[in-house]
């Protein structure tokens, strides 16, 4: 009922862009299709790269980016299809078989990427300095950087062969388990309930949090156990590869030094004090005697309750991009317009929210839980960002369009923020004004200083699952509390039952590490803004071509028309700043 009320019950995605159902006989054909290509490749090239011309070398990267470009479309059709139906158990299987497939092709191909990183670099340099190898040249060369952390051949084959049974099989139990579990008398899902700490009404969210916790301790021991293998997993890979600390296999993927990382870490908590400040002021704004973890979504007095349908979340999010540029507005008016998008609340469907690239050839996909809030208004605009950005870096190509997950969340962070100034214009009571600008204030200690302290808290159990073996559910929550009560001070009080709460965060078990990219992305959008504001006329084709770049060179070159130094504390700073400042605004 909540769908047809909110018009997103016809909001479904048209993966027959990709292909008509797990039966066409399309997608088998290209199954096929891909496990011979990958055979002739092994058979023509393996135990030659030493010897290829620059002409050949071309030839090969270009016939191997075009078969990962359709196991990329296969994978994603997989992927897509079960994201919507995690308990369908046809479903489950087409993707496993999938995982499979990408096995079986990866293992073929893996002689590349292996015999690559053993030449000599006197030699690779000489084959890159081919203009041939314009295009391909920073994909090339990013692959040597894990030429330090690579296996011997039969390691590496045997690792892609055990690949479908290993942490993604993990990954798919975790969705599993969540996408089952139902909370509270009404068996409602997690995505119904978290939004119900939302509510202006204190009761609601209190028993939201009730019904939160209990329906996670029903599955503690499996979550728990999920958690131990993903980080075991970790481990032992980590030590085989040589990586000197949990994090460094991120860092590299982010194509980012360990230095920056640790400086924008310590920036990020050396300011905890804002969040300390926001909290205590909100506890006087909503006149309580205590702020518990259930009040911190509380919206303030005089913020707009009205559910916002569909159509009107269209409008908003696309007027907001049509004010900075029209070309953004059109690319995402074209998710709305040609179903790229999956919106309403359905049975089983995965909780949260993505947007997932899929493949040049074909058009990027978003997943929203649409329950008509101004939080999820800001959703879409976050995800719509993410598929512009992975709409425009198309045309590098397969390999040059994938970025680096900091740069990503540059481009989702930034629409949500001109969403933001668009509907804070629109506001003229200055009562609503403040409590908006409060609901942004909270909505960047998200994804700041909550994402910080959600890292030292991967931090400390990677560390102690190293140090000392497997974790219990109640050393899990012990850390979790600690890293909470670093932010929160005494400005929050913490119940028992929000001890557990990091066993529902999907990133800890899909992407270890990744979490600080949210931060980087923040700070560094209210960086880019504040140039924006400076000079709109030149700054808005310089963001497009940041955008269209996508992943062909590093975020330090990326990023060097800015003027942006990522390692100087001073920049961080800059961004913090400018939280600090509208705190002081709403002080």
């Amino acid at each position: 009922m909540k769908n047809d009320s909110l018009e997103t019950a016809e909001i479904i995605w048209k993966l027959a862009d990709l292909y008509d159902g797990p039966d066409d006989l399309k997608l088998e054909e290209d199954i096929n299709n891909c496990e011979i290509q990958a055979a002739e490749l092994k058979n023509n090239y393996d135990g030659r790269i030493a010897e290829l011309t620059a002409d050949e070398l071309l030839t090969l990267t270009k016939s191997l980016e075009d078969l990962e470009s359709v196991q990329g479309r296969i994978s994603t059709f997989a992927f897509l299809n079960f994201a919507t139906r995690t308990k369908d158990q046809t479903a489950s299987a087409f993707l496993q078989k999938i995982k499979e497939f990408n096995s079986r092709v990866s293992r073929e191909t893996v002689f590349f990427e292996l015999e690559w990183n053993q030449l000599a670099e006197e030699t690779a340099g000489k084959m890159l300095a081919a203009d041939e190898l314009d295009h391909y040249r920073h994909y090339l060369t990013s692959l040597r950087r894990y030429a330090p952390h690579q296996l011997s051949r039969s390691e590496e084959t045997l690792l892609l062969e055990k690949a479908p049974v290993g942490r993604s099989s993990w990954n798919n139990l975790f969705d599993k388990v969540m996408g089952h579990l139902k909370f509270g008398k009404e068996q409602r899902s997690e995505e119904e309930v978290l939004t119900d700490l939302y509510s202006p009404v204190r009761e609601i969210r209190a028993q939201a949090a009730r019904e939160l916790t209990d329906g996670l301790n029903s599955q503690l021991h499996i979550l728990t156990h999920i958690f131990n293998t993903i980080l075991a997993d970790k481990m032992i890979d980590d030590r085989l590869r040589k990586y000197d600390s949990w994090l460094n296999a991120m860092n590299l993927y982010n194509e980012l030094d360990n230095a920056t990382v640790e400086v924008l870490v310590n920036e990020v908590t050396e300011r905890y004090e804002i969040v300390r400040r926001y909290y205590r002021l909100k506890k006087d704004l909503l006149g309580l005697k205590e702020l518990t973890d259930y009040d911190r979504y509380a919206p303030l007095p005089h913020l707009p309750e009205k559910k916002i349908s569909w159509p009107e979340c269209r409008r908003m999010v696309l007027d907001s991009f049509n004010d900075f540029s029209p070309e953004m507005a059109e690319i995402g008016a074209r998710f709305f317009d040609e179903g790229w998008i999956h919106a309403p609340l359905i049975e089983g469907k995965r909780g949260g929210a993505f947007a997932h690239p899929c493949i040049p050839e074909v058009h990027p996909y978003i997943m929203v839980n649409y329950s008509g809030t101004l939080r999820d208004v800001s959703t879409v605009a976050h995800e719509l960002g993410h598929g512009v950005h992975q709409y425009l870096a198309a045309k590098q190509g397969y390999y040059n369009s994938s970025t680096t997950l900091v740069l990503a969340e540059t481009a989702s962070v930034f629409a949500e923020l001109l969403l933001f100034r668009a509907q804070l214009e629109s506001l003229e009571d200055e009562s609503q004004k403040k409590a908006f600008t409060c609901q942004k204030l909270e909505s960047i200690f998200a994804t700041v200083f909550r994402q910080i302290a959600m890292n030292r808290f991967e931090n400390l159990i990677h560390n102690e699952r190293r140090d000392k073996g497997e974790l219990s559910a109640e050393q899990f929550s012990g850390h979790w509390l600690a890293t909470q009560h670093q932010m929160f001070g005494d400005s929050i009080t913490l119940g028992d039952g929000y001890g557990i709460w990091w066993s529902y965060i999907p990133h800890f078990i899909s992407t270890p590490g990744y979490v600080y990219s949210y931060a980087f992305g923040e700070l560094l959008v209210l960086a880019l803004y504040n140039l924006y504001l400076h000079d709109r006329q030149k700054f808005v084709p310089k963001y497009l071509e940041l955008l269209s770049r996508g992943g062909s060179a590093d975020p330090y070159e990326l990023l060097r028309p800015f003027g942006i130094d990522l390692n100087s504390p001073d920049f961080w700073r800059g961004g913090l700043k400018v939280i600090d400042d509208m705190l002081k605004d709403v002080e």
